[in-house]
């Protein structure tokens, strides 16, 4: 049962540590530009879109026709309080997907240091972040898009795929699988994400652009620090332990 601990333990410390990161990194280079989209929303008088969810996972709500104070309800004030909340939001994000990864990284074997932990990162960026950001690029307040429930069924469907692809060419080298693998990365962007009924926005496209660069560059880190810190904990606190394929075997 040791082994379960430690990879509860391992996600924990990575997932917190990563989160702060890039809570901090938000602060100076995603927040700044949300706060201008929502001037250029105001302006506008209202939308049709609510925030993302936490990773830049492309999926959002749509609001109804009611008064703004009725459709925006309860949120953080702007500076400590949503800094504050920011952090909490990014920390829980980020022990989630660092059970993600220590999980099937220990099935692989595990994680043995620092940068083995930078490439199971730099495959955790590409799954969660890369692919599905190539159909569904990150989205700032006032900023058309498609229903909710389409989008979410093409971004599961994506991460599922590219992290099979991805596993394919790691673990199974063959021609057959490894044609399988890119036919499975590939599929989703041929079939497309759905996209809005109309595009037209109050955002300016080059404030669209700096948005999805500055999303895209603190995922990266995100992920390499999340991996980085998975192998060095791993390494440190519990050892050469046995993975949980060799608990199984």
């Amino acid at each position: 049962m040791s082994i379960f601990r430690n990879v509860v333990f391992v996600a924990a410390i990575a997932g917190l540590f990563a989160g702060i990161v890039l809570a901090c990194l938000q602060a100076y280079a995603t927040v700044p530009l949300i706060l201008k989209a929502e001037v250029y929303e105001q302006a506008a008088g209202g939308h049709e879109h609510a925030a993302a969810p936490a990773a830049d996972a492309g999926t959002n709500a749509t609001s109804s026709a009611a008064p703004a104070e009725e459709e925006e309800g309860w949120a953080p004030a702007d500076g400590v309080e949503r800094f504050t909340f920011n952090v909490l939001s990014n920390v829980v994000t980020g022990i989630g997907f660092a059970l993600i990864l220590v999980a099937f990284s220990e099935f692989a074997g595990g994680i043995g240091n620092w940068r083995q932990g930078v490439f199971w990162g730099l495959a955790g960026f590409a799954v969660f972040t890369l692919a599905p950001g190539l159909g569904l690029p990150p989205e700032l307040p006032a900023m058309p898009a498609a229903d909710l429930i389409p989008r979410q069924v093409w971004w599961i469907s994506t991460v599922v795929a590219t992290a099979v692809g991805l596993a394919l060419i790691a673990f199974r080298r063959s021609l057959p699988l490894t044609v399988l693998a890119i036919v499975l990365i590939v599929a989703p962007h041929i079939v497309g994400a759905p996209q809005p009924a109309s595009y037209e926005t109050p955002i300016p496209e080059g404030l669209h652009h700096q948005f999805v660069v500055a999303v895209t560059l603190t995922n990266l880190v995100f992920w390499v620090v999340l991996g980085a810190v998975v192998g060095v904990v791993r390494g440190r606190f519990t050892g050469q332990s046995s993975s949980l394929r060799d608990s199984f075997a």
